[in-house]
């Protein structure tokens, strides 16, 4: 119905219509309170109006079961909305855990994509139908917007940040793409389209790549052109902490914190190595800020999340350094 107006694009995922209602009902409560208030407005002015001009209204006491119908009544939907928002909130901020994961990178005036599998693209993402997608996106310049109107997601692209979206496509097609926020003089030409396929169709496109190497092996030549196996070693007895297993685990930093080893956390570990000093390690590594660009660190990322932990070591704690008792390990 609304799919021909442009302030109604098409729904084409499951969380549109979770976005649409609650638009919808917004609009429909803001129309009826709007019309109410303008209609009473006109009678109250005509039923009150002076019939002379010596006139005087009445004294008004006050109503106690007035008072309480406008507070009970804008509170209760002010609590319908909040509770109704933060549902879709929710439901739009948390990725299901089996998402298939896609990296973006902005920059002055295109959008870069890579698949995990290694194909890259510029301007386009093909998306299987009916799988949940997670687009894990940062800037190389300045700030950018991620928004795709049919599935009704979008988010700020923030220069040395990861932001995330997330949408599970449910109609074949192609749609479109934009960025939403002024970025300098050829916003306007930063488009793109995302290209649903079937399941099958895509995993032939993607394994049309021209024999890409996977971004985590990328990251992986990386790591070894970087001489980063030289003090992260698997046992922990280099210099550095061990990287096995250390992706989602809990690491305990030498200021007494506990922090969670999250994409922006091996980020910052790699271009600012001092902010979050891991505990038993001295500050040794050196920062790789123009080392590395956007797109090396996204598979630097991707090939610490694929090391696996450590044989014996228990899952969710990162591997603890190992020195002697009572010595302390530099990094």
């Amino acid at each position: 119905m609304w799919s021909s107006l442009p302030l109604f694009p098409e729904q084409a995922s499951t969380l549109a219509h979770q976005v649409d209602n609650l638009y919808f009902f917004l609009v429909a409560l803001t129309a009826f309170f709007s019309t109410l208030i303008a209609v009473l407005v006109v009678v109250f002015a005509v039923k009150y109006r002076r019939t002379h001009a010596a006139q005087v209204g009445a004294p008004i006491t006050g109503s106690v079961p007035l008072e309480l119908m406008w507070s009970i009544i804008p509170f209760g939907i002010a609590m319908v909305i909040f509770a109704w928002s933060a549902n879709v909130y929710f439901n739009m901020a948390r990725p299901p855990d089996e998402s298939m994961e896609i990296y973006a990178v902005g920059k002055r005036w295109m959008w870069k994509f890579q698949h995990i599998g290694g194909r890259r693209e510029i301007n386009e993402l093909h998306v299987p139908i009916g799988r949940p997608v997670k687009v894990t996106m940062t800037s190389e310049d300045v700030i950018h917007d991620l928004y795709l109107p049919n599935f009704r997601v979008k988010a700020d692209v923030i220069p040395g940040r990861y932001s995330t979206i997330w949408f599970e496509a449910t109609k074949r097609g192609e749609y479109h793409l934009f960025c939403a926020e002024y970025c300098g003089t050829k916003h306007s030409a930063m488009i793109g389209r995302v290209v649903v396929m079937e399941p099958t169709e895509y995993q032939a496109w993607l394994s049309g790549g021209g024999g890409e190497m996977s971004l985590a092996a990328r990251g992986e030549r990386m790591f070894q052109e970087l001489a980063c196996h030289t003090c992260h070693l698997p046992d922990a007895s280099g210099r550095g902490p061990s990287l096995q297993g250390l992706f989602g685990s809990q690491v305990k930093l030498a200021d007494g914190r506990t922090v969670t080893a999250d994409e922006g956390y091996v980020r910052e570990s790699i271009l600012n190595p001092q902010a979050k000093l891991v505990a038993g390690y001295q500050p040794l590594m050196p920062t790789f800020q123009g080392l590395v660009n956007e797109e090396a660190l996204m598979g630097l990322i991707e090939y610490v999340k694929s090391l696996p932990p450590a044989a014996g070591a228990p899952t969710g704690t990162a591997p603890q350094p190992a020195t002697p008792q009572g010595e302390r390990k530099p990094q």
